[in-house]
């Protein structure tokens, strides 16, 4: 899928469910879902989070019809060498390297964000991490731990009190303008649409059109989150049509089938979604004649799968209870895949100390030697669905869930004894010889074997952990992978 295609599809909404929509939205193209045929790592994430009256509340008064839209940065294209072909088969190289350096400065720019920007973000990855991809068993398990970070700051601008407190608390940030500030530049430094490399972020409300809400919050939401807001009738078949279709458009059709389970209830307020939508290639590419069936160890017994193969030179990493090898991505981050040493389990890798701080380290650590690596991994397409609300609990957001104590005035003070009842997170990365592509939506409605000589072999085949991070390093998906396919 297209990056320009899936931008198009932004603002795709029914005109009829939008009461103050400027025109009508164009109809989204027809899409081939990617896993039919992956060209590239891909990989998807989205939350929803559904906001409700609490049975017995006050009635759902008011007409009033808010609506906010998201401005997107104007990003330059990469300038591909085929373009720019004189009608001799020669390379216009002027107009090439203007093209180029425009699009190189574009690129430092959007990663030259302030200094420490992330900074008190450890405490929440490593929660994340551990509560979501723990207790894994024989399934496979995935999450993106950005797609949750904005879905959760969302959720911030929306509570007040001890409710907004809590979701500070978790995120490390000491009041609200410090969170703005930082969610701001997380947006920018890993949103990219350029050609060379997708990663699109997504937010969107969806409101009760009988309920009034307030203005100033839905644009503070457009300017930091890049949040569009849309109203509608609450459980109608036409609403939860529209929050499908923009769940599958932004997040390449990839999650087709989490999305098209979301549904939402005529006593929901407000319902808000966040996606992140990747994809990439290799900066070196498996050889495909090199790709052979191979046997994985898996919890529940050994199971046949293609295996990729490369050798080349590549940092090594260890520690005293695993070994990890990181794969490149052309502008767009590095895959880390991280194996337990024999006799330890993934479980017990979430559980240690070390193997959490390499997690977010994105190859800054100690004990790591550059030398030639024989990789040899399975490929995967792995994915997901999570009830985020016995994990946020444990992580210390109670009072969201609680309508006797929830505060959510700043979404509007129509409308008492609201709470979040449902909060949905899925994600899927898939992972080939060319590259990787992934999704994901949250949706909520209100080794230690030491230090090795010149070469190693890094053979994938039992049960292993791995980060995706960005070109900034931040962790967009991680998961476990029991079971390759």
């Amino acid at each position: 899928m297209k990056a320009d295609d899936l931008l198009d599809s932004l603002e795709h909404v029914d005109p009829e469910l939008v009461a103050q929509a400027d025109k009508p939205p164009q109809k989204a193209p027809h899409r081939r879902p990617l896993w039919m045929g992956l060209t590239a790592v891909a990989a998807a994430a989205a939350i929803v989070i559904g906001i409700v009256l609490w049975p017995g509340g006050g009635p759902l008064t008011g007409q009033a019809y808010a609506l906010a839209v998201a401005e997107y940065p104007e990003v330059p294209p990469y300038p591909s060498e085929m373009d720019y072909l004189n009608p001799d088969g020669s390379l216009d190289s002027d107009r090439w390297s203007a093209d180029y350096d425009t699009w190189r400065a574009d690129q430092k720019a959007r990663l030259d964000q302030p200094e420490g920007y992330d900074s008190g973000l450890e405490g929440y990855y490593t929660a994340a991490l551990r509560q979501f991809l723990g207790d894994s068993g024989t399934e496979n398990k995935v999450c993106s731990p950005l797609n949750i970070y904005f879905a959760l700051g969302m959720l911030a601008e929306l509570t007040d009190g001890s409710s907004r407190q809590q979701i500070l608390d978790l995120l490390g940030q000491d009041g609200i303008e410090a969170l703005r500030t930082q969610a701001r530049a997380l947006w920018n430094a890993n949103y990219c649409h350029d050609g060379a490399v997708t990663s699109i972020l997504a937010s969107s409300l969806w409101l009760n059109e009988d309920v009034p809400f307030n203005q100033s919050t839905l644009n503070t939401l457009a300017d930091t989150y890049y949040a569009s807001s849309y109203q509608g009738e609450m459980g109608s078949a036409e609403l939860d049509q529209a929050l499908q279709t923009w769940l599958n458009d932004q997040t390449g059709g990839l999650l087709k089938e989490a999305a098209d389970q979301v549904s939402l209830d005529p006593e929901t307020v407000l319902a808000l979604a966040t996606t992140v939508y990747y994809q990439g290639r290799w900066s070196q590419e498996f050889n495909p004649d090199n790709t052979a069936p191979e046997t994985f160890h898996a919890p529940g017994g050994d199971v046949t799968c293609d295996f990729m193969h490369s050798s080349s030179s590549n940092t090594y990493c260890w520690g005293d209870q695993f070994s990890a090898v990181g794969k490149s991505v052309l502008y767009g981050g590095t895959l880390w895949m991280v194996l337990p040493d024999e006799g330890v389990s993934v479980d017990q890798l979430l559980d240690d100390p070390e193997v959490m701080e390499f997690l977010l380290s994105n190859g800054e650590w100690e004990n790591q030697k550059y030398l030639r690596v024989n990789l040899s991994m399975p490929k995967f397409d792995v994915s997901g669905q999570l009830d985020l609300i016995e994990g946020l609990q444990a992580m210390g957001i109670t009072d969201v869930f609680d309508p006797a104590v929830s505060d959510f005035t700043p979404m509007t003070e129509a409308v008492e004894d609201i709470s979040v009842t449902q909060a949905t997170h899925a994600a899927r990365v898939a992972v080939d010889e060319e590259g990787v592509t992934a999704a994901a939506f949250t949706a909520m409605a209100m080794g230690g074997s030491g230090m090795p000589e010149d070469e190693v072999d890094f053979t994938l085949d039992r049960p292993f952990l791995f980060v995706l991070t960005s070109a900034a390093g931040q962790p967009l998906f991680a998961g476990v992978v029991n079971q390759p396919t």
